[in-house]
């Protein structure tokens, strides 16, 4: 699973890495349900029309991993850093062609990082070697070491939902593959303990592991990700930051497809049903993983605003079908089977992007701060419920 790799040998890898998809021909003449894995080892099921889509993916991957070749030859290994002017005192060229190098970057984790190339690039993009480097080079080795033989009831928790994460995966599935994830959960926990653990960042830490290589890699992006790319407070004790982002979501619901958010008012549907687990597990459990990675590639560039973006679409996309719905269970229904089956990430991606709406993270963040009062309100209320509650029960 881990390992280092010379440069020459990464376009051979990559090239390597993704596969064209053929199934059976009595497969293809029922058109049956056939299963097989994705580039990160993930068991896929779908039917022959799936695995026609999946194959156009990875060749439209292929061509983006041409492109990004061509920019590393043309302008140098790391060009991407070279994306933000923070001296007034550049000259106007390096200015523009920092400008340009932005603008281009974007249009292009948009449309996908190679697989091979995921790794450095975001590392470096989402500010995790910046945090890395600010401790000791020893700073998780040394924290593995030192919490190892500790009991928390985070350590009891991650225990048990170690088996639970992602069963049957090749790796993640192993006792091996227990251990490492286990050793980058129990560090972070110790690392913030306001965070501690909290159900869904095992899902979120795993599949860092197989994108990152390496424990450390993926403990450093874990901490990114929660310490600076996500709103504050979401994986707390009472996940007041997550019940911020569903009131947020639910008001832009409202204002980007109105009539489908009547509609599913009217059946009083609440949309945390679908969307607690999109947002603590960042769409990790429920879209096919190549689509999850492609919102991580611009999640960890453009920050937490994307998740709206994706998630908007995710109703969008349904909005006909939704709209029929006469019951609650038909909305999970149309809802879970359509994100099940959303293995070409420029569907989602481009309904996001282009026919969501803008929103800046200024805007959202506004939405936050209005949100917030009523959210800190309603669990006063049902902190003090329960504390009746358990009062009662002593006497």
């Amino acid at each position: 699973m881990y390992g280092t790799h010379r440069r020459k040998d990464l376009a051979f890898e990559y090239q390597s890495q993704i596969q064209i998809l053929r199934p059976s021909i009595h497969a293809r003449r029922a058109n049956i349900t056939v299963k097989f894995q994705d580039l990160y080892g993930f068991t896929v099921e779908g039917n022959v029309d799936d695995v026609n889509v999946l194959n156009e993916v990875r060749e439209k991957v292929r061509e983006q991993g041409r492109v990004w070749w061509a920019l590393e030859a043309s302008k140098g290994a790391n060009w991407y850093l070279q994306t933000q002017v923070t001296s007034s005192t550049l000259k106007t060229s390096l200015k523009l062609s920092s400008l340009v190098n932005g603008i281009t970057l974007k249009k292009l984790i948009r449309k996908g990082i190679p697989p091979v190339l995921r790794p450095k690039v975001w590392f470096s993009l989402s500010g995790a070697a910046k945090k890395k480097s600010t401790v000791p080079e020893s700073y998780y080795q040394d924290m593995t070491l030192a919490v190892e033989d500790k009991v928390t009831a985070a350590t009891k928790q991650i225990d048990h939902d170690l088996p639970r994460t992602f069963p049957g995966h090749p790796w993640l599935d192993t006792s091996e593959g227990h251990a490492a994830l286990r050793r980058v959960l129990v560090a972070y926990s110790f690392r913030d303990s306001d965070v501690g653990y909290c159900q869904g960042l095992n899902y979120v830490a795993a599949l860092l592991l197989l994108v990152m290589k390496t424990e450390e890699d993926a403990f450093w992006m874990l901490a990114v990700l929660l310490e600076n790319v996500l709103v504050n407070d979401c994986y707390t004790n009472n996940l007041s930051g997550c019940h911020v982002e569903q009131r947020v979501f639910k008001d832009l619901l409202t204002k980007k497809c109105p009539r489908l958010a009547a509609h599913l008012d009217s059946l009083e549907f609440d949309v945390s049903l679908v969307c607690t687990e999109w947002f603590l597990c960042l769409f990790s459990k429920s879209l096919p993983s190549e689509t999850t990675l492609r919102v991580w590639d611009v999640l960890f560039y453009e920050g937490g605003k994307v998740l709206f973006h994706v998630a908007l679409a995710i109703f969008k996309m349904n909005e006909e079908a939704l709209l029929r719905a006469h019951h609650v269970g038909d909305v999970i229904s149309i809802i879970q089977k359509s994100t099940h089956h959303l293995f070409d990430p420029d569907d989602l991606l481009t309904v996001a992007f282009d026919k969501v709406g803008f929103m800046t993270t200024t805007t959202i963040s506004k939405q936050r701060k209005k949100q917030e009062p009523a959210v800190m309100a309603e669990l006063d209320q049902r902190s003090r419920r329960l504390n009746s509650v358990f009062t009662d029960e002593k006497r």
